[in-house]
Order: C-alpha cells, then structure tokens, then sequence
C-alpha cells in the first residue's frame, strides 16, 4: 500500500505540475499587462504576509502529523481521533485570530506602503486572500493532516489541480474582458468555499470512525511549542526578502523577485511533490522499522539530490531566455538580470537539497533539540539581508538568505546523521558535492549555447532536449557511483513498474 500510495502521489502530482503551470504561467503576465508591474508586486507581497499569519498554528500541524505516524501504521482509530479532537480544539482559536488579524491587516498595510493603487482596492485584495484561511483552520486543516499521513495527498493533490485550472480559467477570462483586481481576486472565495464542501463529504466517506469530539490527546501534541518555534524561524526565513523588498525597495523590485521566485518555483514544485509523495511512508517506517528505514533512505536521498539538481540546472539554463520573451513589452522595469539566476539557484538548492536530512528530524520529533538552530538560521538571515539590502538591493537581500542557508543546511545534515541516524555525514556530502559539480558543469555548457529562440515554441523544444540530457547525465552519473542505492531502487521500483505494464 505504501509503494501504491506513494506511486500515486508522486504521479498525480506531476500530472499537477504541468497542468497548473501551462495555466498560471499565463497569470503573472497578464496582471503585469493588465494591471502593471506594481499590481502583481502587491499581489506577491501579501501572499508573503498571509504567510505570516501561519504562525497562528503555533506548531499544531506539524507536531500532529509526526504524532500520527506511528498511530497509523497501527491502524490505531481511537488514537488518532484522540489527536486530531486535540488538534481540532486548537485550531478553532486559531480561525478566531486568524480573522482578526485579517481585519487589522486591511486597515494598518494599505496606509504603511507607497503605492498610487487605490486604498479600497488594497483592503479587498486582502479580504479576499485572507477568507480562505478562516476557512481552513475552521473546518479543513485537521482533515486534510488525516489525508497526508493517510498517504491521500493525491486526493489533494487532484482537487487542488481542479480547482486550479476552473479558478485561473475564470481569472484570465476575466482579465481578458477588463474586469478590474478585485473581480478577479474574488474568484478564489468561491474556489475556497468548494474545495472545503470536497474535504468535508470525502473525509465522512473515508473516515467513517472519526470523532472529532473524542477525548483529546493533548500529550501526543505537546512538542507543539518546539514545531512553533520551527515555524516562526522558518516563515520569517522564507518570507523575510519580500517584507524587505516591499519597504526598501518598491513594489516594481518585489515584482521582478516574484518573477525569478515563480520560475524557480516550478523546479521547486517537481522536487516537492517527489517529497511529499513519499513523506507518509517513510515517517511510518522511520518509526516502525528503523534497519528498512535506512536501507530505503540511502537510495532516495540519491536520486532526489540528483533530481533536484538537474531541475534547478535546467531552471538556471533556461530562465534569462524565457523572461527575455516573456515580460517582452513590458517597461515599467528591467526583469534581465544575469546575477539574479546565480543567487536564486544557490538559494533553491541549499533550501530544498537539505529536505532528506530535515525529514530524518521531524520523523524523529526532534524539534525542542533543534528549534534554537532554525532560530539562528532566520536571525543571519535577517541581520544580512537588512544590512546588505541598503548598498546591493535585490542582490543583498538574497545574499542574506544563502548565507541563512550556508548555516543551516549543514547543521541539519550534521545533526541528522550524527545525533539521530548515529552514521558519518560523508555520504551525503559526497553526494552533495558530486551533484554540485554536475549542476556547475551544466550551467558553463549552458552558457554556449546560441539564443535562437525566436518564441515560445523554439524555446520549449529546445528545453526539452536539454532537459533530457541533463536529466539523464545526473541520473546516469548518481546511479553509477551508489551502487547501494541502485540495488534498492531496483528492488523497490522493479514490482511497481511490473504491476502498472500488466494493467
């Protein structure tokens, strides 16, 4: 089930991927043509700010999945309703404040930046953003932690793509009529209210023996305030450059950020849905079966570095090109710049290569032992990026966040084979450092090639050649050296790949 789940995750996942970015690769041109570039810097920098408004949580989300791993692997019902009951208490507190922050957002931001938008316009963009998270801490958020560990994030991940393409849809069908923002924005209220409607009927077919008003388990949640900690260091880490941006440096700046962020977003994507397709199943096993743990864990750490390393490879190669056609007519400001690619790969790979050392801690519930680092990682972030921002501007802020990430990355992958996996960290340096050599190769390769792209046709064709030579020298190069994790996949993949030709 396990293998099944996980197959089905990472597949539908993928099959997500592409669809939701044909369609809303559309949208951030469109708002910067319709709108201007100081519109979707707006828009970009509330979606950082509501981020923020995650902190509300105070760690009950991640402190109850690691909580349920091993309940589940039971098939333990009576204790996992006595945890999510505990959780859904929580959460109720949480949409209470989280509606209230909504309501003193929309007074106080409109009047704490510079920008020729009208007021009016400002508040409803942000009424309209924040109504989908009261939603969620209402009546969501517990059940959609129940899919996860569950190993139904296909079943979100599926919904999520729907919705995506009815909401974007109506979204450029209205751009494209003139319809103003705040029509536009209004489109994800509805979007939000039906997914909730999905979530609700599901779980109730699903989950038939829930019970949400059983006895709550408060202990099995207590490591709460620790994940908290996690979380407010993680947030302000994350979202700490488009704050510093929006006030030192304009909304126009925040747009191009919000650009490069979106494009190295889709390779981030890929290397998120690999991630959580698995997730549920090596949480299970980590605390099930430690010695099949780590058997599993050295080959996917292989191929998941060497994957998310060939995509930010592609994504360095092939991002000047595509905005060069992209954001073509636009002068508002200068989206080409060819420091920014360097600075943003360096970022992506530090902060997503690092999430096979990080998952080992949060299997591990190791979040007290851990919370003052991540402190520390946000901390360097947020004294170099506010030093730097004022002298190299965009090139400041995110030199802050790869200096963060130089930390902790490290950190994290010391802590989690020394003190938990007790194993020397060298393999998966090696790992990192042979991956890195490729990505460096790969990216001075790039810069011979001629720009012949004359529009987006040319340009696709030739990022799908390329895309396969560096996919495959990556994987190549990754499964000749590891001989272990070779064998593994073999004999994990192998059965799966039999069952799916004999359907």
């Amino acid at each position: 089930m396990h293998k099944e789940n996980s197959l089905k995750n990472l597949l539908y996942g993928l099959g997500s991927f592409v669809i939701t970015t044909l369609i809303g690769v559309i949208i951030p041109r469109l708002f910067i043509v319709s709108y201007g570039s100081e519109a979707n810097g707006l828009v970009s920098s509330l979606k950082q700010i509501f981020a923020y408004f995650a902190l509300l949580e105070a760690g009950v989300g991640g402190a109850t999945l690691q909580a349920l791993y091993g309940p589940m692997a039971r098939n333990d019902h009576g204790q996992i309703s006595s945890i999510l009951s505990a959780t859904n208490h929580f959460y109720r507190k949480t949409g209470v404040w989280y509606a209230v922050g909504v309501a003193l957002l929309a007074v106080v931001y409109p009047v704490c930046i510079k920008s020729d938008i009208p007021y009016y316009v400002i508040v409803g963009l942000i009424l309209f953003q924040g109504e989908g998270g009261v939603l969620k801490y209402f009546v969501t958020s517990k059940l959609q932690l129940l899919m996860k560990v569950d190993g139904k994030s296909y079943i979100l991940t599926n919904l999520g793509t729907f919705f995506t393409i009815v909401c974007n849809i109506a979204r450029i069908a209205l751009m494209y009529s003139g319809f103003g923002i705040l029509t536009v924005q209004a489109v994800f209220c509805v979007v939000d209210v039906l997914q909730v409607i999905f979530i609700v009927g599901y779980t109730k077919r699903r989950y038939g023996w829930l019970d949400l008003i059983a006895p709550p388990d408060y202990r099995a949640i207590s490591q709460r305030n620790a994940v908290f900690v996690h979380q407010v260091s993680g947030l302000i880490f994350n979202n700490t450059d488009t704050v510093i941006l929006t006030f030192f440096c304009g909304l126009k700046v925040v747009s191009v950020y919000a650009m490069y962020s979106m494009l190295f977003g889709m390779a981030a994507n890929i290397i998120g849905y690999i991630s959580s397709s698995v997730n549920f199943a090596m949480g299970q096993i980590f605390n099930s079966d430690r010695e099949r743990y780590t058997k599993i864990q050295e080959a996917y750490e292989t191929y998941y570095l060497a994957v998310s390393f060939a995509l930010f490879a592609i994504a360095m190669i092939f991002i000047l090109p595509f905005l060069r056609l992209y954001t073509r007519g636009v002068s508002d400001i200068d989206y080409i710049d060819k420091w920014l690619p360097i600075l943003f790969v360096a970022y992506q790979v530090l902060n997503y290569g690092r999430n096979t050392s990080a998952n080992i801690i949060d299997y591990a519930g190791h979040y007290s032992q851990t919370k003052w680092r991540s402190v520390l990682e946000s901390g360097i972030n947020l004294t170099v990026s506010l030093a730097a921002v004022h002298f190299l501007g965009i090139y400041g802020v995110l030199i802050g966040t790869v200096a963060a990430l130089l930390y902790r990355t490290n950190d994290i992958i010391l802590y989690a084979n020394l003190k938990i996996m007790k194993r020397s960290a060298w393999p998966t340096y090696r790992r990192w450092l042979r991956n890195l050599a490729l990505l460096v190769l790969c990216g001075w390769l790039g810069s011979f090639l001629p720009e012949l792209y004359s529009g987006y046709v040319s340009l696709f064709a030739a990022a799908i050649v390329v895309s396969v030579f560096v996919m495959a020298l990556f994987l190549i190069v990754n499964t000749a050296l590891e001989k272990g994790a070779r064998a593994t996949a073999l004999e994990y993949l192998k059965p799966m790949l039999m069952k799916l030709v004999r359907r």
